[in-house]
């Protein structure tokens, strides 16, 4: 057929189609020139009580409530190790030894010191003994002496006896009471001496029992009940005192250091209990304690760091495990729907909302007035006027009025998620 045919007949087609279409258009609506109702399409949802949105998480990682060093304090060589790492330990218990050869002989050579000074207590309280037996013979001479001298003076007085013989009585008065003089200093003397000779014996025992302490050293044990966490020796070799052999955590409780924004600080204070997660154990559910808010932020991030204490009944909660501890206080939950299915300016406290009324096969919307409270995210909250379970207008095809007939285009189950 020739071309130009071909042309003509396309040419007629879609004059004819146009012509139809016009047709078709000046032809009165299905349900307007007839009087019958509009349907206008409307997406529904279903009243749900939730939160407007989810305070953020601090993150941070577990830490021992407290780990100790357990150092050698004394020098020599490590004989063994009764504790490897993983292992749990109680406070006071023996977790290995130091060759203690030479501290042995410090402790006896203190004990043998220490009898020589307690032996020279023993001399000078002998000494001091004699001394005072000394005193009383010579308090004995005397009131002899005394008692003779009165004697020969009254013989001498009465002419009885020459004056040399009551002179010489006189005289052995004076004698004696010299010798009592010299016993009595010698009973003081000996009493310094034992003194001292203590003193001696309280010097020697405190270097005997210093020598027993360094002795006792020598056996490590552990300052407090934990873990091991980390062995820094082996058996064989030498130490110096200071040298770190073992390092103990306590992980009866676990600790979680976050930096917090200074925004939020202000709703954070000591004693408060907060929720944490650990994602290693994302079924167990933890309370923690905030114990710690440092005084100090940091002058670039404006960030301070706090602590959180969390219990470890069940010893499953490590160190270095990654937790996240939430500072939301407990909201009151409310409706919330999209901000989308409520006619009104963002500011307004009131607002209409459209519920769905099933009226057999024509479902129809009312108007209800609700009481909004606060907005974010595209969302609002539902003081009141709206009830769990309630079905309402999301968005519709066209501005709706109380009683409209809709019909469902899809039926929403979530905040403005489409569902089936």
């Amino acid at each position: 057929m020739p071309q130009g045919v071909n042309t003509k007949i396309l040419l007629v087609t879609y004059l004819l189609g146009l012509g139809l279409l016009s047709t078709s258009c000046s032809t009165p609506a299905k349900g307007s020139a007839e009087g019958k109702p509009q349907w206008t399409p409307v997406d529904m949802a279903i009243a749900r009580v939730s939160q407007l949105s989810q305070e953020p998480d601090y993150i941070g990682n577990t830490t021992p409530y407290q780990t100790v060093s357990v150092r050698a304090f004394s020098e020599g060589r490590l004989l063994g190790l009764k504790v490897d790492v993983g292992d749990t330990v109680t406070r006071g218990q023996i977790l290995g030894q130091i060759d203690d050869t030479l501290l042995q002989t410090a402790v006896k050579q203190a004990q043998a010191e220490l009898e020589v000074r307690q032996l020279e207590v023993t001399k000078a309280r002998t000494q001091i003994n004699k001394a005072i037996v000394e005193v009383e013979r010579c308090q004995l001479e005397k009131a002899q002496a005394q008692a003779d001298d009165r004697h020969w003076q009254k013989l001498y007085q009465a002419g009885a006896v020459s004056q040399k013989s009551a002179e010489q009585a006189n005289f052995k008065v004076q004698t004696v009471t010299h010798a009592l003089e010299v016993a009595t200093e010698a009973v003081r003397t000996q009493k310094q001496a034992v003194a001292a000779a203590q003193g001696r014996v309280i010097g020697q025992q405190a270097t005997l029992t210093q020598a027993q302490e360094r002795r006792a050293w020598s056996r490590l044990t552990s300052p407090i009940s934990g873990v091991v966490i980390q062995k820094s020796t082996e058996p064989g070799n030498l130490l110096s005192p200071g040298s770190e052999v073992l390092k103990i955590a306590d992980l009866s409780r676990v600790k979680v250091i976050v930096q917090v924004s200074e925004l939020d600080l202000g709703k954070i204070q000591i004693g408060q209990s907060v929720p944490v997660h650990v994602d290693a154990f994302p079924d167990l559910p933890l309370i923690g304690r905030v114990t710690r808010i440092s005084p100090v932020a940091d002058t670039t991030s404006r960030l301070i760091p706090l602590e959180v204490v969390i219990p470890n009944t069940t010893g499953k909660i490590g160190s270095g495990l990654l937790a996240r501890v939430n500072f939301a206080t407990q909201p009151v939950p409310h409706i919330i729907v999209p901000q989308i299915a409520i006619p009104t300016q963002p500011e307004a406290n009131n607002g209409t909302i459209f519920i769905l009324q099933n009226t057999g096969n024509q479902p129809k919307v009312t108007a209800r007035a609700v009481t909004l409270g606060k907005r974010a995210d595209g969302k609002v909250e539902i003081l009141s006027g709206l009830q769990p379970g309630d079905r309402y207008v999301v968005r519709s095809g066209k501005p709706l009025k109380d009683g409209d007939r809709v019909r469902l285009s899809i039926l929403d189950f979530g905040l403005g998620e489409k569902g089936s």
